[in-house]
């Protein structure tokens, strides 16, 4: 209760406030700061995916800046050389606006990453988006088949058949299949989605099982010290390659065990996010994730 009270009114709270567990997770508002953030993680032998926030925008018009920043995104990312993809989410491109509008605007940044052989990943967004996600991720692949992934979530009890769909509509080779598996953040009603914590984890394992099975290459998107050490089990199980997978975690989270995972030499690439929309993002992340609020008081009143 505690932590729900402190989630719904952290909108209300002074800016300053939140940043000081914000910045953790967060690379900052400009393109300079996460390509500064990036340039470090790539010494340290980690890949990288941006992430530009602001999804649910009312206007067409704010779909087409965000475009626009995107597309300068993959340009200085080209010139400065950072090892490293991009990751947009359909809403902040007017899916719920304008669907063939968000498809243009998608198409325009994929063709912009495809040309300096890049890649573009369309992240997951809460159940009401997720039919229309995915139905636009296999409209850009036909075009795009290596320069465009998706994401699916354990937590929805649809994932495996959507995984097990994606396999057969895409036919062979089901290795240019690229998809980032997560647990899934968005509060959703139980009808739709797991939320027991253990059958969470069995699904993910089972959904992560399946695209090791059909040669799809994953990125096992985890914090989770025990999903790891399954994963190793069934990399083991399948004997898959080390150009078959990797693991994914977001900037600034157990840093510890994403440096363990990249001493047994592992592929590994962070999710950097940044933009004007930090406050916006912490505040809903926070909202739909409350047990989150232990590290502002974290940040608060032990790291000062």
């Amino acid at each position: 209760m505690f932590n729900k009270i402190i989630a719904n009114s952290l909108p209300l709270m002074p800016k300053k406030f939140v940043w000081l567990f914000s910045k953790r997770y967060i690379a900052g508002e400009t393109i300079d700061e996460n390509i500064a953030i990036s340039k470090k993680l790539n010494n340290s032998g980690i890949l990288v995916t941006v992430d530009l926030l602001g999804e649910f925008i009312h206007t067409i018009d704010e779909a087409e800046i965000n475009k626009n920043e995107y597309l300068g995104i993959v340009r200085r990312f080209t010139r400065e050389k950072i090892l490293g993809n991009f990751s947009i989410k359909p809403t902040s491109f007017g899916l719920l606006i304008d669907a063939e509008k968000c498809y243009e605007f998608v198409r325009e940044v994929i063709v912009e990453a495809a040309k300096q052989n890049n890649f573009v990943r369309i992240d997951m967004e809460d159940s009401t988006c997720t039919s229309i996600e995915i139905a636009l991720f296999e409209r850009l692949k036909t075009e795009f088949p290596t320069n465009v992934g998706i994401v699916f979530q354990s937590y929805l009890k649809r994932t495996f058949s959507d995984i097990e769909n994606l396999v057969v509509r895409t036919h062979k080779p089901e290795s240019s299949l690229n998809i980032r598996l997560c647990k899934g953040i968005y509060v959703e009603p139980p009808e739709l989605a797991y939320t027991n914590f253990h059958e969470v984890r069995h699904h993910f394992l089972k959904d992560l099982e399946l695209m090791f099975q059909q040669g799809v290459y994953v990125g096992i998107a985890t914090h989770d010290q025990f999903l790891v050490k399954e994963a190793f089990e069934l990399i083991n199980k399948y004997k898959v390659a080390k150009d078959k997978y990797e693991f994914q975690m977001l900037y600034g989270v157990t840093p510890s065990l994403r440096d363990s995972i990249v001493a047994d030499g592992h592929k590994m690439r962070i999710y950097v996010p940044y933009g004007k929309d930090w406050f916006g993002y912490c505040s809903r992340r926070i909202k739909e994730n409350p047990k989150m609020v232990t590290d502002i008081v974290k940040a608060v009143f032990i790291k000062g």
